[in-house]
Parts: structure tokens; C-alpha cells; sequence
């Protein structure tokens, strides 16, 4: 059990790489109690020095895109080649219950067996987005724990791209052909995000489709505004069942790193991340300490009433809960 007296002993097993201390660790961290709250941030202050060596990863795609079966192929790579593999699965929590399955170890068995593995199955507790609100700090601990490589999986939908996007190094569109969503994927905006676009299942009878998918989306991307000067997105295409393509999928992934670490944009992309982080958690504690406010929840429910009963447009509804916070807030 962390707690204060076993605080220095935790960071120092957790450098060694002990699994079950990772995991308290992150159980820890992923706690909304507030007792919790003073140990986790003391936790991640002692841990910070130690962070920032892995190369950060991230994986999105459509339902049916086999993400889990990617990922084992390619984190079972990358154990290949020597390197530790850290999975944050991010799982989204059911709006009724608030419950999620989080059952992506039981679809990745053989990269859950393995002891250079570790993977991390985190409900999205309908956080905007889908990711999960401590995704970030759940890296940092796994980076503490010496892993080469953390890979943030989410589930995409909604938001969840542009989230992950903003906490990763390079951003991996998982895609598959001739299954209606071609054009969806270009029209939503995911082609401006994505660092590489990995089309699966290029298997069986797929491969004209899969060709054909390809080509539209090297086509687009040569189209679109580059997300980065230094570097132009590719689209790669795998098997993931077959185990195919997936070393070509790590080589430009190295490539894309060694690019933006050499032009110097990596160091400054994370820099601008803790950046934005740091604001967006800002404007988080500012709500919630002011909804803690009685004379202010007072307030704003009775105009969301007025704003229900149509007396009051909720544009007028948001200046006079403007005027509320500056008048009483800021004199």
C-alpha cells in the first residue's frame, strides 16, 4: 500500500520496473478521492525527473478497425527488438451506469503474458474525448518504470483523436478498406491530426480494396496543410492477423521521430503539450471550485431554471452569470 511513509521506497521500486508497484501506482494516480489527491501529486513530483526517455505513441480508429489485434502484432515487435511495451487502453464508460468492459488484455493475451509488457486497460469516466482524464500522468509513471515505448489507445469516437493527439509524440490513424468509412475518415478532420495512417487487414480478398484506400488517402494527405513542416505523413498498409507489414509501420515511426528530434520540433511539441495540459486543467479547478461556491450554484441553477422555462435566451442566461461572477468575484 503507497502512502506517505512508503512514498520514497514506491518511486524507487517503480525505477526498477516492478509491475505491481506500477500498477498501485497508477490506481493511486487514477483516484478521485480527495485524500488521495496530496500523496498522487507528491508521487508525480518525485517521479518527473525520471520521465520524458520513452517514445510516446498513439493509436485511434474506427470500431471494427482491430486496434487490439495491431497492437499485439506490433508490441510483440517491439519486444523483438528488445524494447519494453507499455499499453494505456482507454475504454469508454457507459453514460447509464458509468461502467466500462475493459477488456482489452483479454484481447491481447500474448502481449499480456509478456514480462516486457505491461498493459493498462482505463475506463474514459465520460471525459470529453473518450481518453482518460489521467492518460497523461498514467505515461509519465510508465516512463518512470523505464518502458521504451507507451502507446495510448483510445477509442474513436467523438473527440477522442484530437485529445490524443495533444498527448503523444506521433499519432497513428488505424484504417480499414471498403468498409464505408473511407471518406469519412478525410472528411472529419483526422488526415490534419494523424503523423502516419495505417490501413489493416490488408488480407484475403482486400487488396484491391485496400489499394484503393491507399491511394485516396496519400492523395489527401498531399492535399491537406501539413501538420508539421519537417515531416510528410504517410500511409502504410498491414496485416495485423497475418503479421504483415507491421515492421515497415516501426521503421517510419523511427523515421518520424529521428526527423523531429534532429529539427529540434519534438522537444518543443512536448513542451507546448504540458503547456496546454496545464491551461486545460486550470480552467477544470476554476469551474470546480466555483460550482463549490453555495451563492454561486445558487445562482446559476436559477437561471438555468429561467433558461428552461424560456423567460430567459441562454445567451442573456450567460451574461448575467458573467455579471454575477465579475460582481461579486472580482471587486
Amino acid at each position: 500500500m503507497i502512502n506517505a511513509a512508503t512514498l520514497e521506497d514506491t518511486v524507487r521500486r517503480l525505477r526498477l520496473g516492478e509491475r505491481a508497484t506500477l500498477a498501485q501506482a497508477m490506481t493511486l494516480v487514477e483516484s478521485n478521492h480527495p485524500r488521495h489527491q496530496p500523496l498522487s501529486t507528491q508521487l508525480l513530483d518525485a517521479i518527473m525527473p525520471f520521465t520524458g526517455n520513452a517514445l510516446r505513441l498513439g493509436i485511434t480508429g474506427t470500431p471494427g478497425a482491430g486496434k487490439s489485434t495491431f497492437l499485439e502484432a506490433f508490441g510483440m515487435l517491439l519486444i523483438h527488438h528488445g524494447l519494453r511495451v507499455a499499453v494505456i487502453a482507454v475504454d469508454p464508460s457507459s453514460p447509464v451506469s458509468g461502467g466500462s468492459i475493459l477488456g482489452d488484455k483479454t484481447r491481447m493475451t500474448e502481449l499480456a503474458r509478456a514480462e516486457s509488457a505491461f498493459i493498462r486497460p482505463v475506463p474514459s469516466s465520460g471525459h470529453l474525448g473518450g481518453a482518460s482524464q489521467r492518460a497523461r500522468e498514467l505515461m509519465l509513471l510508465c516512463e518512470a518504470a523505464g518502458f521504451d515505448v507507451a502507446i495510448v489507445e483510445t477509442v474513436g469516437v467523438g473527440q477522442s483523436e484530437t485529445e490524443v493527439a495533444g498527448m503523444v509524440d506521433c499519432f497513428i490513424s488505424l484504417q480499414i478498406a471498403g468498409g464505408g468509412d473511407d471518406l469519412q475518415g478525410i472528411k472529419k478532420g483526422l488526415m490534419e491530426m494523424a503523423d502516419l495512417v495505417v490501413i489493416n487487414k490488408d488480407d484475403g480478398e482486400n487488396h484491391i480494396s485496400v489499394a484503393i484506400a491507399r491511394h485516396m488517402y496519400e492523395s489527401a494527405l498531399h492535399i491537406l496543410r501539413r501538420k508539421y513542416d519537417e515531416w510528410q505523413p504517410r500511409v502504410l498498409t498491414c496485416s495485423a492477423l497475418e503479421k504483415r507489414g507491421i515492421e515497415e509501420v516501426w521503421q517510419a515511426i523511427t523515421d518520424f521521430k529521428t526527423c523531429l528530434t534532429v529539427s529540434g520540433r519534438l522537444e518543443k511539441v512536448r513542451q507546448q503539450q504540458a503547456v496546454d495540459w496545464l491551461h486545460q486543467q486550470a480552467e477544470e479547478e476554476a469551474l470546480h471550485l466555483l460550482f463549490a461556491r453555495a451563492d454561486f450554484d445558487r445562482y446559476f441553477q436559477q437561471t438555468l431554471q429561467a433558461v428552461k422555462n424560456n423567460d430567459l435566451s441562454p445567451r442573456t442566461g450567460l451574461r448575467h452569470i458573467s455579471e454575477f461572477i465579475q460582481h461579486h468575484y472580482f471587486q
